[in-house]
């Protein structure tokens, strides 16, 4: 397996080098590769849409649209020592914003 080594001179050229034997390829040019990484599909923890399904709507006052009533659900997020986080959802239709207290 051959390594890239940068040398600290004045050029700063690199090379690739191997661990095991003396062998040394000077690189002359930049060298440049690119990945693209395939991203995973999101899982939605809280369970999609169908989570907030048969929920209860309590008196919150939504951070977005400032709507007066809110969906929420309890979760235990964290171990058993910490307190449930409380998400929530707006009720009205247009806005729909989520978010959460601990």
């Amino acid at each position: 397996m051959l390594l890239i080594q940068t040398d600290a001179g004045e050029h700063g050229e690199s090379c690739f080098v191997c661990q095991t034997c003396p062998y040394i390829y000077p690189v002359h040019r930049p060298l440049v590769t690119r990945t693209v990484l395939k991203k995973k599909p999101v899982d939605d923890v809280l369970g999609g849409d169908n989570a907030w399904k048969n929920v209860d709507s309590i008196q919150a006052v939504c951070p977005k649209c400032e709507h007066d009533r809110a969906y929420f659900m309890q979760i235990q997020i964290r171990s058993a020592d910490e307190p449930m986080t409380t998400f929530y959802k707006c009720c009205n239709p247009d806005c729909g914003h989520q978010w959460r207290e601990n």
